[in-house]
């Protein structure tokens, strides 16, 4: 990196820009962009490639937000023909550039600024890194704020492109290579390769208990979750599935999957919670004492002994984490990494805060998040099929924070596979779970 000659990145980084401004628009000859920037790199870059769009053909205009714009990118940007005009007399443009503020801002946004955007409502944004006005470092919003259309990044994606409510105003992200050395980070997103890596795969001396046994026990109160929670933990990752559930429940659920073990016995990991209802204390404190890890959901997160005695998975959804922790559902919601990170250090466990973008924390810091799944994936009974699936890797001996994360992706991948784009249910999730998993496995 210190053999780079001077603004290469920044060249990179424009050039990438302009290429991405282009493809939105289909083309650039006879386009018109407006730049709206403000002082600091991301200034520079729009107005770098204000100017590459300018030799290209097409009308550019910057809106100067600062008194102290980038004076390289002002003087290319000048030199291709671009126009600096006031907000007030910029044109009706075809494109938005938002080069406002760079990842290092505060959150929200100076009356000029909105001002500026509010001129042009209807026009699409492309945010230069990050929207304006987000907090790029933990995924916040506060105040007023670019909503793009398209957000181009350099790099290595930010916690405000994976983390919501800043990575709503992300529109699609598209990430420009421009060769950084990266170090590495403490929020993370797996790819398919890393998912792959990571799933169990049995050998040839393996038999339905060396694969793993995984248990759940639910309540009467939602039986459907029951049966939902084994069609989960079913998926076929685990050797067995063994319900420990009342003998009503266990009925119905061998009645849809006569494969699942209803007879008392050994298991390498529990699903306590789904349905529970009023049991859920009683049945939580009989799966910890079994000493093997637990997957701990819904009515059951209410119980929780601190710290657990056992590894644990915990994974609750806004208004569950909320209540865990003695504050409101729109507090988590407006700082998720924050809560997600609190929770797993009080607990002492790995914490799923489910969600459009779901969040995997660990104890020590570390997150994951999910970015698999699509909005349909907002159903009723969805998070009882997650928690079998993450007990099922929990059983075949992943470690918490990678069962968790695993489990996540592979039920969103399910969702997506099963909604084809539209609507689905909780089964339909389940009943697609090999199929998404299995072009992991080739």
């Amino acid at each position: 990196m210190a053999r780079l000659p001077t603004g290469a990145l920044m060249a990179r980084a424009a050039t990438g820009l302009a290429g991405a401004v282009a493809d939105l628009l289909g083309g650039s000859y006879g386009s018109r962009v407006l730049l709206l920037v403000g002082s600091g790199d991301n200034g520079g870059d729009a107005l770098h490639a204000g100017a590459l769009l300018a030799r290209r053909g097409a009308r550019v205009e910057a809106v100067l937000l600062s008194d102290s714009p980038h004076a390289g990118g002002l003087a290319a940007f000048r030199r291709a023909g671009g126009r600096v005009v006031t907000a007030s007399d910029s044109r009706r443009p075809d494109v938005v550039v938002d080069g406002i503020v760079g990842i290092g801002g505060r959150p929200g946004l100076r009356p000029a600024a909105v001002e500026a955007l509010a001129r042009h409502r209807e026009v699409p944004v492309v945010a230069v890194d990050a929207p304006s006005g987000v907090s790029v470092d933990d995924g916040r919003i506060e105040g007023p704020h670019v909503a793009a259309d398209l957000t181009v990044t350099f790099g290595t994606h930010k916690v405000a492109h994976l983390v919501d409510p800043a990575a709503r105003a992300c529109g699609v992200v598209h990430l420009v290579d421009i060769g950084l050395d990266l170090p590495e980070a403490a929020l993370t997103a797996l790819q398919p390769g890393d998912v792959a890596g990571r799933l169990p795969r049995p050998s040839g001396p393996d038999h339905k208990y060396s694969r793993g046994v995984v248990g759940v026990r639910t309540g009467t109160e939602y039986p459907g979750a029951g049966l939902l929670s084994t069609a989960g933990a079913g998926c076929g990752l685990a050797g067995m599935v063994r319900y420990a559930g009342p003998a009503e429940v266990a009925a119905r659920v061998q009645a849809a999957h006569p494969e699942v073990v209803t007879a008392a016995g050994r298991v390498q990991a529990w699903v306590v919670g789904c349905g529970s209802g009023a049991a859920a204390a009683d049945d939580l404190a009989a799966v910890l004492g079994d000493g093997v890890p637990v997957v701990v959901d819904a009515d059951a997160l209410a119980h929780l002994p601190t710290p657990l005695p056992v590894p644990a998975v915990l994974t609750p959804h806004a208004g569950e984490l909320a209540r865990m922790l003695g504050v409101e559902r729109e507090q988590v919601e407006d700082a998720q990494l924050g809560f997600v990170r609190e929770a797993a250090a009080r607990w002492q466990a790995v914490v799923v805060l489910k969600g459009r973008h779901t969040l995997v924390a660990e104890p020590g810091g570390r997150v994951r998040v999910t970015t698999t799944g699509q909005p349909w994936l907002a159903t009723a009974g969805a998070g009882d099929v997650l928690a079998g699936v993450v007990g099922a890797l929990l059983a075949c001996g992943l470690d918490p924070f990678d069962a968790a994360s695993v489990g996540s992706w592979v039920h969103g991948a399910a969702a997506t596979l099963a909604s084809d784009g539209g609507p689905i249910v909780a089964g339909d999730v389940a009943r697609a779970l090999p199929g998404a998993i299995r072009p992991l496995l080739g």
